[in-house]
């Protein structure tokens, strides 16, 4: 009877769905960014989550369905007050009045998949508690299997619109899931909350995070310390109590790169709203998404932005690739090229607060995907995140540039990994060597000019983008001169054939039949391959 009620629930799920489409044209148009954002407000709660990940995975979907994405980020219809109460009552086995001394029924806020009370436990802690809205796990899981179903209609698109593009929507789906179902566990995001206090709060009275209370956290309830402030997009009212925030500005840039270049656990989504005031020290809040840099992941970081720095294209070029797979057939000429012409647009100012340090890697993981190469996800959430913390900066403190933070630790990062004596010694021994290499230079050229008259010296010349004409044309020759031999062969095969050679086979000396066989093997191989050659041409 449940199976039977579950298949009944799932087929009235999809006709909704196909409904909704319906309503937005969606066979006759595909899915514009537009059409994208409209179709999943009307697809609900579910939806507006999984449109809100989207919104930070330029890896996955083109920019314009990310920037129309972005918009929904709004407040969602609140839980009833007894409904939440209910959550947390089944959750801990407790009454509401032998938690709290004090808790709201009206939300700080309301999301998609939670909304969070403020509270204050028995021993005075103030506190808040993220409640997730009951079903919705179940829900959202459900509608991943029927997408998924629907991915191959997901994949069209409208193609006389310059905005859309193809898209891979089972891998989007699969992706999605994966994400959704670590945000429906409120235990991952209690870790984060636990790891980035223990790995990148290095003084509370600089930066800090709230700190999880563990009794009272579990799969769909979260509660942690309350932070008695307000967000840094109130500017205006920071200066009004008094606050200087370049200092706030200074003190969130260096915890920021802190984070990804020395801890390798960042912030997934800095946004002012995830910021918050609280005494003068600002406080990182909301850590459903995190990313993780491995130390390899964080030298390649530091490898191409030397290389920006330094406008080295080659050790650009290389750095650039270390950033993700190469998919399809790679031209690294231009490559170079596209990443000259960007260095020359950029590191062209005299001033480093001239550079848009997240526009910039924006701009290079784009080329990247144009020369097919797909970026790795780490990466395109690091870079979104710097992004993000860029515009975050660019409101609170103008005069503060992010590239300057970043560049500061590079330098730092490179000092500690340098060995100062062993430097030196392989320095001295570079030196001294050009100094030999320097005292026999006129005697070199001398010989260089000699051989060059006796015609003794050969010069190698690379045919850079030619490797596959020369390939061919190297074959060709390859199957001529076997198909002359083979001529040569059988000629002397022929005149063999005139002799009286012992052995004989059938009148015919033994090393003539031979040959003719030979000859003949070789002159098929030869036409063989020259045909195939041909086609290729």
């Amino acid at each position: 009877m449940t199976e039977e009620k579950n298949t009944k629930k799932g087929k009235s799920r999809t006709a909704v769905i196909m409904g909704i489409f319906a309503k937005h044209n969606f066979y006759a148009n595909g899915f514009t960014p537009y059409e994208l954002r409209t179709t999943l407000e009307d697809l609900g709660p579910t939806y507006v989550k999984i449109g809100q990940i989207m919104s930070s995975r330029t890896d996955m979907l083109p920019k314009a369905y990310c920037l129309e994405l972005e918009k929904l980020r709004s407040t969602v219809r609140p839980l009833p007050a007894e409904t939440a109460r209910a959550v947390i009552e089944e959750e801990t086995g407790k009454t509401i009045d032998e938690i709290y001394s004090e808790f709201r029924d009206e939300p700080l806020g309301s999301a998609s998949i939670a909304q969070a009370h403020y509270g204050v436990l028995k021993d005075g802690t103030k506190v808040v508690t993220k409640v997730q809205r009951p079903g919705i796990a179940d829900m959202m899981l459900e509608d991943f299997v029927l997408l998924k179903k629907l991915a191959g209609m997901l994949n069209k698109s409208d193609d006389d619109d310059e905005a859309s593009g193809a898209i891979d929507m089972t891998a989007i789906l699969g992706e999605l899931e994966k994400v959704t179902r670590e945000e429906l566990d409120f235990r991952i995001e209690a870790e984060h909350t636990r790891l980035f206090h223990e790995l990148c709060i290095e003084d509370e009275t600089v930066v800090s995070c709230p700190k999880i209370i563990d009794e009272l956290t579990t799969e769909r309830i979260l509660t942690m310390t309350y932070v008695d402030g307000y967000s840094i997009s109130h500017k205006e009212r920071l200066e009004q109590d008094g606050y200087d925030c370049n200092e706030i500005g200074k003190a969130l840039a260096n915890n920021y790169v802190h984070q990804v270049m020395d801890v390798g656990f960042f912030h997934g989504d800095p946004h002012q709203g995830n910021i918050m005031i609280s005494n003068g020290v600002p406080y990182w809040i909301d850590f459903g998404m995190v990313g993780r840099l491995s130390e390899a992941n964080i030298s390649a970081i530091q490898n191409l932005i030397f290389a920006l720095v330094q406008e080295d294209i080659e050790a650009l070029t290389n750095a650039a690739l270390a950033l993700g797979t190469v998919k399809g057939k790679l031209n690294k000429a231009r490559l170079m090229d596209d990443l000259e012409n960007l260095i020359s647009r950029y590191m062209s100012a005299t001033n480093l607060k001239d550079i848009d340090a997240g526009n910039l890697l924006s701009e290079i993981t784009d080329l990247l995907s144009e020369n097919h190469i797909v970026v790795s996800a780490v990466y395109t959430m690091m870079i979104r995140s710097l992004v993000t913390m860029e515009g975050v900066l660019e409101v609170l403190c103008p005069d503060l540039d992010l590239f300057s933070f970043l560049q500061e630790k590079l330098l730092s990062r490179a000092k500690e990994n340098i060995d100062v004596k062993g430097q030196l010694a392989s320095s001295m021994e570079s030196i001294a060597a050009s100094a030999v290499r320097t005292v026999k230079l006129p005697g070199l050229a001398v010989d260089a000019l000699r051989n060059l008259v006796k015609g003794r010296t050969r010069i190698t010349v690379e045919a850079a983008g030619y490797e596959e004409p020369l390939r061919l044309c190297i074959n060709v020759i390859k199957d001529v001169v076997l198909a002359i031999i083979a001529c040569v062969l059988y000629s002397g095969s022929c005149t063999l054939c005139n002799t009286k050679m012992e052995p004989m086979i059938d009148d015919i000396p033994l090393f003539a039949f031979i040959g003719f066989a030979v000859s003949i093997s070789l002159g098929i191989y030869a036409v063989r391959n020259l045909i195939k050659d041909a086609k290729k041409r």
